[in-house]
């Protein structure tokens, strides 16, 4: 029997390691410890989040339970538009209702011009053309809130007075567009064009950047099937970027839900209404314009009234936001972004 020696590997050199070795050991040695300072970093960051909304959440309900446990009288008396024999919740209701109607308005207007504008900036204008749009839609996010109330109250409002009127005499058998249309046109239809503009660079800037994402294959092989445009958008971009846009709408219904001066600036409020009828006068009012507008002259109970209501629409905005990410969760999986 013959044996087959195995070749000989060379052996280790034996003494201290060269000047190569050496460096490369350093070098690894200092990654390393940035890895840890970054892990650390981020996970303290993680925390630090955490932590703050703990404590708004905390001092948010510290200060509001002395008007959730007061009495109806007690609050009567303390808060000035609260009427006799009202609870807490009766009197926050409408206010709920008023900031919820007039988010999902906005965001029922906002969300599709959004989207043809994120699609046509992605895949259907000149790439100049595109840059260009792509600022300007940037640039609307700039604008104060103060200059959007000011600009629904002295040219929106009088430029859309005919078409409330329009709409009331012809749709006037819809509940958004029964009841008497108000003269002035400061109703929550004009508050909800105006949060529609707002809200709406939020959305095209995050549908863009989705779409723009989408794969270039999926998109010549659509093309390559024979499919038009439309038809390679209608079947690989838009099923591709769905949870994306769905999280840009939640972004934007959150800056709605939250907007304070342009809403103040514009509607004429009403309170303890649920009403439907947008086109009417002194039937809505929003939770933040509302503490916008009696935070400056309340006092005791007042006070915690107001942090009361803060309370609710935090619960609110952290309800919406937990909603937005279980449907992400939900129809990630099938958006083609795995």
């Amino acid at each position: 029997m013959t044996t087959t020696d195995s070749p000989q590997l060379p052996a280790t050199p034996k003494g201290p390691p060269s000047r190569a070795t050496a460096r490369r050991r350093r070098s690894g040695d200092t990654e390393r410890g940035f890895s840890r300072v970054f892990r650390w970093i981020a996970t303290g960051a993680g925390a630090l989040i955490l932590a703050t909304l703990a404590a708004v959440a905390l001092f948010l309900l510290l200060r509001a339970w002395p008007a959730i446990t007061a009495s109806e009288e007690e609050l009567s008396s303390a808060v000035g538009r609260y009427p006799e024999g009202t609870s807490l919740l009766e009197f926050i209701g409408p206010l709920i209702f008023g900031t919820l109607l007039a988010a999902v308005l906005a965001l029922a207007l906002a969300t599709p011009v959004a989207m043809g504008i994120g699609l046509f900036i992605s895949h259907y204008a000149p790439r100049r053309l595109a840059q260009v749009l792509g600022y300007l839609v940037d640039l609307l996010a700039a604008i104060p809130s103060v200059v959007y109330g000011l600009w629904g109250f002295l040219v929106l409002a009088p430029v859309v007075k005919p078409v409330w009127f329009w709409l009331g005499d012809n749709f006037g058998w819809f509940p958004l567009f029964a009841g008497d249309v108000s003269a002035t046109g400061k109703v929550l239809a004009t508050v909800s064009v105006v949060l529609a503009v707002m809200i709406l660079p939020i959305i095209t800037a995050v549908s863009r950047e989705v779409f723009l994402q989408t794969p270039k294959l999926h998109e010549e092989a659509a093309l390559a099937l024979g499919a038009t445009r439309w038809e390679m958008v209608r079947t690989a971009v838009l099923p591709f970027g769905r949870s994306g846009v769905i999280s840009a709408a939640m972004l934007g219904l959150g800056r709605a839900l939250g907007e304070t001066m342009a809403v103040l600036m514009i509607i004429s409020p009403g309170f303890l209404v649920y009403s439907l009828q947008i086109l009417a006068g002194a039937q809505h009012q929003t939770i933040a314009a509302y503490i916008a507008l009696d935070f400056a002259e309340a006092t005791g109970l007042a006070v915690n009234a107001l942090i009361a209501t803060g309370l609710a629409l935090f619960l609110i905005t952290m309800a919406v936001n937990m909603i937005a990410r279980a449907i992400v969760a939900r129809r990630k999986e099938f958006s083609g972004a795995n």
